[in-house]
Order: structure tokens, then C-alpha cells, then sequence
């Protein structure tokens, strides 16, 4: 399986990293090692001094599918979870400075938390949902489907343009703003609406 991650697809979050507003989808790729294994901490890479939390909708697509229309897109899914994608941000800069690749600074080992994913008819609507990260208790980010630049359908439309989607891929939707860094014994709790569901300390 792989992790798909779709990039600047809040407004404010695009803006709050000087990045222009995609016109488009921007994704990049995380392998199956970047999850973090249930009950396990998250290990503060040795390579990084400003690991930063990113959460965000993740979806787990359900059937094989390439070149999927944007109609048809909502029969490949049908669970939704939460998950954090970590970025290693001063690797990253250092990585579009000299126009290389950056997914040493996206990609690495556990940098994926992953909540178990629900039935999304458990939900009233999937394109109105809020979801929020604190640390240590105090809300850091906040979000909800809605504002999302490319809605659920729209990504794998688009995605399946130039990966096969296979069942168990997860894709990770976007940030909202409020992305900060981490440090080293800060409790993470990641929400759907009220429900919690992710959790992990960082060490």
C-alpha cells in the first residue's frame, strides 16, 4: 500500500507557508513504513530540529482503480480516519533550496500516524466535517472539509490520473493552518468532530 498526501489544499494554510494556491492538486508519496505502529510513540528523528504536525482527513480507498472520473470517484472509498502528517521542515527548506526532492523530510519512518478508520455513513456529511489536533491538551489545529481547495472525489479523480489505486492506499487530504513545531514529550490527540481518534506521545 502507499500513502498519498495532497499538499497546500487549505487557503490559509497554503498562505501561512508563502506558498501560492494550487490551481490544481499537489501530491507526493509516503511508503507504508512511514505509518507508526499502534500504541507506539513517536521517535523525534535524529536528523531534524523543527519536526512540524500536520493533520488532516485521511480516506482508505476501497477497489482497484486508474483513470477514475469524478463521478464515479465516491465508489472507491467508504472509510475516513484522521492522520498527522510530519515534516521535517528545516530539511525540507534545505531540500527546495537546492530544487531537489523532499521526501526525506516527508516520508520518513513513522512520520504517518494513522487513526483506524470508521464508516463514513457513521458521519452526516463527509464535505462538512470538523477536525482538530491539540497537544498537551490545548488545540493547535482546527479544520473542516468544506474549506478543502479539492474536495474527496476531486483528488482521486485527479490522483488516479497517474497512480493505480489500490485497495488499502490511504490518502491524506490537506492541513488546515496552524502547523507548528513538536518537541520531544508532547501528548498529540487528533479529533473527528468530537470523537477521538488518535492519540501517541512524542519521545
Amino acid at each position: 500500500m502507499k500513502i498519498i498526501c495532497i499538499g497546500r489544499n487549505y487557503v490559509d494554510h497554503a498562505k501561512e507557508l508563502n506558498n501560492p494556491v494550487p490551481t490544481e492538486p499537489v501530491f507526493f508519496l509516503k511508503p507504508d513504513t512511514a505509518l507508526l505502529p499502534k500504541n507506539n510513540p513517536f521517535v523525534y528523528p535524529s536528523f531534524s530540529k523543527n519536526v512540524q504536525h500536520e493533520v488532516e482527513i485521511a480516506i482508505k480507498i476501497n477497489r482497484l482503480g486508474k483513470h477514475i472520473e469524478k463521478k464515479f470517484a465516491h465508489k472507491y472509498y467508504n472509510e475516513i480516519g484522521i492522520g498527522v502528517d510530519f515534516t521535517a521542515r528545516d530539511v525540507q527548506q534545505q531540500c527546495k533550496e537546492k530544487g531537489l526532492p523532499w521526501e526525506k523530510a516527508k516520508a520518513f519512518d513513522g512520520s504517518a500516524p494513522t487513526s483506524k478508520f470508521l464508516k463514513i455513513d457513521e458521519f452526516e456529511d463527509i464535505n462538512n466535517l470538523n477536525f482538530s489536533l491539540k497537544i498537551n491538551g490545548e488545540v493547535k489545529q482546527q479544520g473542516n472539509t468544506k474549506d478543502m481547495i479539492f474536495n474527496f472525489n476531486e483528488i482521486i479523480a485527479y490522483v488516479s490520473k497517474f497512480f493505480t489505486l489500490k485497495i488499502g492506499d490511504i490518502i491524506y487530504t490537506g492541513t488546515p493552518a496552524g502547523v507548528n513545531p513538536i518537541k520531544i514529550n508532547d501528548k498529540l490527540e487528533c479529533f473527528i468532530e468530537d470523537k477521538k481518534m488518535l492519540g501517541f506521545n512524542v519521545k
